[in-house]
């Protein structure tokens, strides 16, 4: 894993506005601070995304998320909590627009996994949510190594964090909190 100097740098580089391509559980990601409508355009740019389809975040724990937990039924509250961290990436309800909309894109729903990655929890930790959008050009397959990463975004203004893989085989399955519907697998 990257070592605690490396990832002042990389901190730095995200407070700053800069975009990071980073392994993540199954699939390489680009990140930035999510809050920063700036860094997040230019993350939709490079992959050639349309802004309403929206984008998934990274948490380290629940604790990053809790302004949306607390308008949600116990019920899904508990299935929250008994699979995080995990392989799931949940689609919450943002009712009280805690998330911007240039993450949300045309949903009324954030969607976020807590990552047991160490790096990606670790990254987490020190800078909050991050997102985590697979590293490819929109009908592209999704970088399954630094070096697909460079091919891909070699010549852009990208801090790449050296890392590996979580062990998944492909990226994180999406599903609908309250409905527990399988958006994708």
């Amino acid at each position: 894993m990257t070592d605690a100097l490396d990832l002042v740098t990389v901190v730095d580089h995200i407070k700053k506005g800069g975009i990071i391509a980073y392994p993540t559980e199954g699939v390489w990601g680009l990140g930035c601070d999510p809050f920063n409508e700036k860094s997040v355009y230019k993350i939709l740019a490079l992959k050639s995304r349309e802004v309403d389809k929206g984008l998934v975040l990274v948490a380290a724990n629940l604790d990053q998320i809790k302004p949306l937990l607390h308008t949600l039924p116990q019920s899904a509250r508990n299935l929250l909590e008994s699979s995080c961290p995990g392989p799931d990436t949940w689609l919450i309800p943002d009712t009280d627009q805690v998330i911007p909309q240039w993450i949300k894109g045309n949903f009324d729903t954030v969607a976020i996994r807590v990552s047991k990655h160490p790096l990606v929890k670790s990254l987490c930790e020190r800078v909050g949510l991050l997102v985590s959008t697979s590293a490819n050009p929109s009908s592209r397959e999704p970088a399954r190594s630094q070096k697909e990463v460079e091919l891909y975004f070699g010549d852009q203004d990208i801090f790449i964090v050296p890392g590996e893989l979580g062990g998944q085989i492909k990226p994180s399955r999406i599903r609908d909190l309250l409905s527990q519907e399988v958006i994708r697998d």
